[in-house]
């Protein structure tokens, strides 16, 4: 609902034809962070149905051995869009829907920092799933897994454009996600309300704050070798053909650079959901603020250190695998240290067994247990005996979509109150609550023991051995008892929104902000904000006899948003850019015969990259005439810049034409194949910041330079231009020079 609907007006709208209409063309166009917080969820809703209807398939073809229920090409695409639309376009699109509805209201902010890039980022997601399941229209769905590993994946082995589809699908869901990433961490750091220092902030928000900077390392990642494979497979280039001099190993580690940290970036949000439930329904605030706080931290580092223990059985060599062996250990110990404070928060509270909280600790116990699974593959020989087993298969499902799963059950009654203004019912709660349990334990706890008992992964059927029959029947019987809990959760919900009980603005006596504000909030959130000096500015405001602790100073410190967020995506452009750079000098270190560095002209490029290093020096004096007021001043030096970024292009446009005309393209090698991908996507990077240049010097020229609005602008595009330099920098030396120390 919209912060301004009132529950009459809600139902007014839903059943007249002519306001329902106009009630969704708002929803549309919206740019409130509350609506596209409720089009996070219901677009995750409607692909949750997608993906359980693709797992319940799946799961009636593996009941029974030798079972001829689906035809193998129709059970691996089956398997490929599953795995996919779960973790990208439930998960994700779910747990993103929650932060955007909640953090500004936790921070006392008005809205995201980037209103129109948050619903760009949200209506990146329903595009990227269209087009994901459009690919069973065109020629058939991808049938390679969701890792989509090569070789399989390129187009010897796959000619169908499905994997095109998949490949651009994710590329499209993985730029929306970067832009939530910079648009969370830009509102946390520029946009929070009086005395909301980052000390004081709740912990839902700290750790979706934390786990932006997570997204901001893995996904660009991912994107780079995505704009890889389709390289591969539509332009004829190398990179994971073995027979043509590319590496098929590469790709998991791009994959997996990017797959073990997306485990934590799905997580960390559903551990903050825990944070803020367990202690409102302890009635104790959350026992070691600090050691959540920083374990947290070690989590965003340790997670981008351990890809490689899914690759223990590629063979590394022994130096890899132990280094990795160590990173994937030493993660078990900020995971332990929050479910130690989690059940020291609980221990001598007054626990409410609400429903919120029963999901708590069925996550707290399913989290306990079955992280105990996840140390076995901190162990090479172990992991090699297990890693394509159905143990794999359990213990993915137990720890990790177990903990989403729960903690995003117990969010939704939590948080629905605040979003409608009514309770959900608590005896159908409980329900959901009992049918999801059994059915997701009788389905995945299973799963370990059939993986012990030796049956493979990624199969889609079996021989009729003793013990797997029965056991893989009761799995699929538990997928129906999960089924039937969604049901309920379906009824639940929609019952609630026009019979519910009134809510009323804290129905569960919390503390953060967001209980601060009516409910549903108005469109601007708050009317006004209470005074905030601790971590719990509602207890402080109910019991002024006996406040908190005060945290640290009054003191906010509030960056320029446009500079915050500027910031934070280059941050990921360095990911982008490094993966393309590690790639060519990982077939560098290995080269082939034909074409190769020796063929490029250093003199002639050392000329157009002074021009771009020049264009640096330009801006910076543009940026110096605007700050002077100097309007004919800055108009000169910023066409200068412009002047010297198209040099620069134009000589690198010539350098790939005499290229040409020797006969070497993308397709020669893998040196050409490397070379054309890094320095041609900094090339578009360049013309990008030349058409925005191109912006703001008509801009200029129209006498629109004298607002704050555009020097803030100007200033970000600075930074752009100046990162595209120090990549350039980067380029130059490992194509150009690095081959003349050889």
């Amino acid at each position: 609902m919209n912060g301004t609907t009132t529950i009459e007006e809600f139902k007014e709208a839903v059943l007249d034809p002519a306001k329902r209409r106009h009630y969704q063309l708002a929803w549309l166009s919206t740019v409130d962070h509350k609506r596209i917080g409720v089009l996070y969820m219901l677009t995750g809703l409607v692909f949750f149905i997608v993906g359980g209807v693709e797992a319940l398939f799946i799961r009636l073809q593996l009941a029974v051995p030798n079972n001829h229920l689906l035809h193998p090409d129709t059970f691996n695409k089956l398997f490929t869009l599953h795995g996919t639309t779960m973790i990208f376009l439930v998960a994700m699109p779910l747990l993103f829907g929650f932060v955007n509805y909640v953090l500004p209201l936790q921070i006392g902010a008005r809205d995201m920092a980037f209103p129109r890039l948050n619903a760009f980022g949200f209506w990146c997601q329903p595009f990227g799933g269209i087009l994901l399941h459009f690919s069973i229209l065109a020629g058939g769905a991808p049938a390679v897994g969701w890792f989509s590993y090569a070789p399989l994946s390129e187009t010897p082995y796959s000619s169908t454009p499905g994997i095109d589809y998949w490949a651009i699908a994710i590329f499209v869901l993985g730029l929306g996600t970067i832009s939530f990433a910079v648009n969370t961490i830009t509102t946390v750091i520029s946009c929070r309300g009086p005395g909301m220092t980052m000390r004081r902030l709740p912990l839902f928000t700290w750790m979706n704050f934390v786990n932006s900077f997570l997204i901001l390392i893995a996904l660009p990642v991912l994107n780079a070798g995505l704009a890889m494979i389709l390289i591969d497979r539509q332009l004829e280039g190398h990179f994971f053909l073995p027979f043509r001099g590319g590496s098929a190993v590469l790709w998991q580690h791009i994959f997996w650079a990017f797959g073990h940290p997306e485990v934590y970036i799905v997580v960390l949000p559903a551990f903050g959901m825990i944070s803020e439930m367990i202690p409102v329904f302890s009635r104790k605030p959350i026992f070691g603020y600090e050691f959540v706080a920083a374990s947290t931290v070690a989590i965003m580092v340790l997670s981008s250190l351990v890809w490689g223990h899914h690759m223990f059985t590629v063979g590394m060599g022994r130096p890899m695998d132990m280094f990795f062996i160590i990173t994937s250990m030493l993660i078990a110990i900020p995971t332990g240290v929050k479910v130690l404070n989690w059940s020291a928060t609980m221990f001598g509270g007054r626990v409410r067994f609400d429903v919120p909280m029963l999901f708590c600790i069925a996550f707290l116990i399913q989290f306990t247990f079955a992280g105990l699974t996840g140390i076995s593959h901190a162990s090479a020989a172990l992991d090699w005996q297990t890693k394509n087993s159905y143990y794999l298969v359990g213990h993915f499902h137990f720890v990790f979509v177990g903990a989403i799963v729960f903690a995003m059950l117990g969010a939704l009654p939590y948080w629905f109150p605040k979003m409608s203004g009514l309770m959900m019912s608590e005896s159908l709660g409980r329900w959901t609550f009992w049918l999801w349990v059994i059915g997701f334990n009788m389905t995945f706890i299973i799963q370990h023991v059939l993986g012990i008992y030796g049956m493979p992964r990624r199969i889609f059927t079996y021989p009729d051995i003793p013990g797997w029959g029965w056991m893989n029947m009761l799995s699929t019987i538990g997928v129906f008892f999960m089924s039937a809990g969604s049901l309920v959760l379906l009824w639940n919900v929609a019952h609630s929104l026009f019979r519910g009980r009134v809510a009323g603005d804290n129905p569960w006596n919390a503390w953060t902000l967001e209980w601060a504000t009516t409910s549903p909030p108005p469109h601007e959130n708050f009317v006004a904000l209470p005074p905030i000096h601790s971590r719990r500015p509602l207890w402080d405001l109910a019991n002024p006899d006996r406040p908190d602790p005060v945290v640290g100073d009054d003191q906010v410190v509030l960056p320029n948003h446009n500079t915050t967020g500027i910031l934070a995506f280059l941050f990921s452009e360095v990911g982008f850019f490094g993966v393309l750079i590690l790639a060519y000098l990982y077939f560098y270190a290995h080269p082939q015969a034909g074409p190769g560095p020796k063929e490029l002209d250093l003199p002639r490029t050392l000329v157009f990259s002074v021009c771009l290093f020049a264009s640096s020096f330009t801006f910076w004096r543009s940026e110096v005439a605007l700050h002077k007021q100097h309007r004919g001043s800055m108009l000169a030096w910023l066409g200068l810049t412009i002047v010297l970024g198209a040099i620069f292009l134009g000589g690198q446009a010539n350098e790939y034409w005499k290229l040409f005309q020797t006969g070497v393209d993308l397709s020669t090698n893998m040196f050409s194949t490397s070379f054309f991908t890094l320095t041609g996507f900094h090339g578009l990077h360049v013309l990008i910041g030349l058409i925005t240049l191109l912006i703001f010097l008509w801009l200029t020229w129209q006498g629109d330079s004298v607002s704050s609005k555009f020097d803030a602008g100007f200033k970000s595009v600075g930074y752009y231009w100046h990162f595209v330099d120090v990549v350039w920098v980067f380029v130059l030396f490992t194509v150009y020079i690095l081959p003349l120390m050889r």
